[in-house]
Formats: structure tokens, C-alpha cells, sequence
């Protein structure tokens, strides 16, 4: 018989892969030093960024196939080679002083790694954590989220100390080492396996494995209407978050007056709620269910951000501030969980690869808009009131999937119930 493995050395792993892939939201880091010793702009710098997450987007939706195809293990071997080489490359661009081999090192071929990272632990927790499907997802997900808060200061001191092109390949063997061996240690549970005692419990009614509502492959789930609220759903979420993100400081500064060091504490401090939002929202999903999570999140976020323009009391602008960041971490952390609950853990993988592109296309529009409001009306005030009238958009769409899953769970019903007629 082969030995189980640990399912919380499994969650481990996936942490591993992700703490470290996360690394990319701490880029702001290497900005100023490139800025000053080549003389590139903020924009040009910038572009590395933007583009590691388009291609973490688009390498999610066209190699979440080979998730499910080759398993977790493979996938993450195939994120820590392209991330690690990614990164190690960016430290060969830097010695050559070449802006183009910065963009396919660290842009596209670390992009590349980031999005088959991000989706290959996923699918795995789901099938190992049948009963705290939203908490596995959360875990990884919260590394994802608390990654720049650990790599950030660890970059600071590497480019004072040895310079930018051996900070790249100081973290980029990092990276690769640690994610080789996160990797070596991810499976698929085994066919039928349920964690100790929880079949029991099941059959003492003490607990009850949830259904899924149906079992899709990836190709059949993009041809259901609930596919593409998923998708908006994230989209506005993240769009809406991530330009909060991108403007956080100077807005805390616009908004209550705080002055640079100040406004750059609260950053720093925000990007923790932003972690703990990941697991905090995945485990509540587990008990009052994925449909009412979101729900939530739309219904605090109208009013938060129809609040945040008129508010000038610096502390409650900082908490509302610390609920955003938690609903927008809590996004991507239950996202996972709740493709399980309507399409099923059959391709999960590539499910999910595909609804993140949302992600990518937010990344790209929020910090957008949001920038080009400032310039237009001089103030980002005006883009809150709008993004509070898109979580409006996405509160309606939260209550439209609900008419989806119970047709769904009415049909599943009329199935069991023919079923058991003719058995």
C-alpha cells in the first residue's frame, strides 16, 4: 500500500509555491534603482510589471489544461523553471543594460511562470480538503497575498548590499530552489479518499459532504451563463481593488493629509489586511457558502466606497480603507472554491485558469481608469463614486448566478428522484 500523504504538507507546499511567485507585487522595489542607473523611465520600468501579469493571466487560461493533464507536480515544476529563469534572467538584463531581455526575462517568462504557479496547487487543495474547500484555497492564496510584506524588505537590503543584477540572481535561485521542492511534494489524492473520521461523520450525520453541482470539463463550463458571472464578478472586484491599490498612497495623502512616510506605513500595513482577507473570507465561505461571500463583498463595498470621497476622519478612512483590501484579497481566495461548487473538481485546474483572466484584464484597466480620473477631474474621489456604482453591477450579477444555481440544484433533484424511481 502506498503511504497518504499529508494534506496540511500539501497546503504547506502550495504556500511555498506561492509565497514565492507573490514576490512580483513587490516590484515597486526595483524601480528606482533601474530608474537611476540607466536612466529609464517609470513608465518603461513599469511596463515589466504590467506585462509579468498579462502573461500571468494569459498563461492561466492556455496552460491550465496542462495542470489537469500532467498533474500539480508537473505544473509546478514547469512554474518554478519558468519563474526561477524568469528572475535569474532579469539579473542578466540588468548586467547587459537591455530594457527588451528585462521585458522577455522577467516580463514574459516569469509571467509565464507566475500563471502556471498561481493555478497548479488549486485544483490539488480542493480534492484534499473536501470538507474545508474555501480554508485550503485561502492558505495558498493568502501567501500569494502576504508575499511582498516578506520579500520586500529582503530586496531592500540584497540592492544596497550587492546591487540590483545580483539581487535577480540571488532570488532567482531562491525561487527555483523553493518552489522545485514545494512541487516535488504536490499530488492528487487518491481515487475515493476522504480525511480521517469524515466518512464516519457523514454516516453519524454529524457532517455532510456538499455536491457539486455538476461535473464539467473546462470546454463545457465556458458554454454556461454562470462561467461568465464568475468572471464579471472577478473582474469588478478586481478592477475596482486593484486601482485602490495603485493609488492607495497619494490618495490617503489627497484624502486625510498624511504625509509621504505616513501614507507609505499605511501601504505597507494594508497589504497585511489584504493577506488576511485571503484566509479570513475563504474559511467564512465555508460555513455561509460562496453565493452569500460575494454578495457580501459587493453590498460592504457600495457603501464603502460611495463613503470613502466624504470622509476626511483619518482613522475611519483607514479602516474602510483595511475592509477594502480584505474583500479584495477575499476574491481570489474563494474564486476557487466556488468554480468547485458549480463546475466540479474534474478540471478545476483549468477552469480557474481561464476565469483569471479577469485578472488580467482588471490589472490592466484599473489602475488605468483610475489615473486617468486624477488627470481628468484632478482628484481620484470621482473614480470611488464609480467604482461604487460598478460593485452595483456586480451585487445585481451576484443575485442573478443564485436563479442559475437553483435551476441547477432543481434539475440535480428531479435526476436523484428519477433515479431512484428506476433503481
Amino acid at each position: 500500500m502506498k503511504k497518504t500523504k499529508n494534506r496540511w504538507l500539501i497546503a504547506a507546499s502550495a504556500v511555498g509555491i506561492h509565497i514565492s511567485i507573490g514576490s512580483v507585487y513587490a516590484w515597486s522595489n526595483f524601480t528606482n534603482p533601474l530608474m537611476n542607473e540607466f536612466g529609464w523611465t517609470s513608465q518603461q520600468v513599469q511596463l515589466t510589471f504590467s506585462l509579468a501579469i498579462l502573461f500571468l493571466g494569459l498563461s492561466a487560461a492556455f496552460l491550465g489544461h496542462f495542470v489537469e493533464k500532467y498533474g500539480p507536480k508537473a505544473a509546478g515544476l514547469l512554474a518554478a523553471g519558468f519563474f526561477g529563469v524568469g528572475v535569474i534572467g532579469a539579473g542578466l538584463a540588468v548586467n547587459l543594460g537591455s530594457l527588451p531581455f528585462l521585458y522577455i526575462t522577467y516580463g514574459v517568462l516569469g509571467g509565464i511562470g507566475l500563471g502556471v504557479g498561481y493555478i497548479a496547487p488549486v485544483s490539488t487543495l480542493v480534492k484534499w480538503f473536501p470538507d474545508r474547500r474555501g480554508l485550503a484555497t485561502g492558505l495558498a492564496i493568502m501567501g500569494f497575498g502576504f508575499a511582498a510584506a516578506i520579500s520586500s524588505p529582503i530586496m531592500e537590503v540584497l540592492i544596497n548590499s550587492v546591487g540590483t543584477a545580483n539581487t535577480f540572481y540571488i532570488l532567482g535561485v531562491s525561487y527555483l530552489v523553493i518552489m522545485t521542492l514545494s512541487s516535488l511534494y504536490l499530488e492528487k489524492p487518491p481515487a475515493g479518499w476522504a480525511p480521517a473520521g469524515f466518512n464516519d461523520k457523514v454516516k453519524a450525520g454529524k457532517s455532510r459532504i456538499k455536491e457539486d453541482l455538476s461535473q464539467l470539463t473546462a470546454n463545457e463550463a465556458i458554454k454556461t451563463s454562470r462561467f461568465y458571472y464568475l468572471w464579471l464578478m472577478l473582474f469588478i472586484n478586481v478592477t475596482c481593488g486593484i486601482a485602490i491599490l495603485s493609488a492607495a498612497k497619494p490618495l490617503a495623502q489627497e484624502s486625510i493629509g498624511l504625509t509621504t512616510a505616513e501614507a507609505a506605513a499605511l501601504v505597507g500595513i494594508l497589504g497585511i489586511f489584504n493577506g488576511l482577507g485571503r484566509i479570513g473570507w475563504a474559511s467564512v465561505s465555508d460555513f455561509i457558502g460562496r453565493p452569500n461571500t460575494y454578495t457580501t463583498f459587493f453590498v460592504l463595498q457600495i457603501i464603502l466606497f460611495a463613503i470613502l470621497p466624504h470622509t476626511q476622519e483619518a482613522f475611519l478612512f483607514q479602516v474602510m480603507l483595511a475592509i477594502v483590501y480584505t474583500c479584495y484579497g477575499g476574491g481570489f481566495a474563494a474564486i476557487p472554491a466556488y468554480i468547485g461548487d458549480l463546475f466540479g473538481t474534474k478540471q478545476l485546474g483549468a477552469i480557474h485558469g481561464y476565469i483569471l483572466t479577469a485578472w488580467a484584464a482588471a490589472g490592466l484597466a484599473g489602475p488605468m481608469f483610475a489615473a486617468w480620473m486624477k488627470d481628468t477631474t484632478g482628484s481620484y474621489a470621482t473614480s470611488l463614486t464609480f467604482f461604487a456604482g460598478m460593485f452595483v453591477i456586480a451585487l445585481a450579477i451576484s443575485l442573478l448566478i443564485r436563479r442559475d444555481i437553483n435551476k441547477l440544484r432543481r434539475e440535480n433533484a428531479v435526476k436523484a428522484s428519477s433515479n431512484t424511481i428506476a433503481g
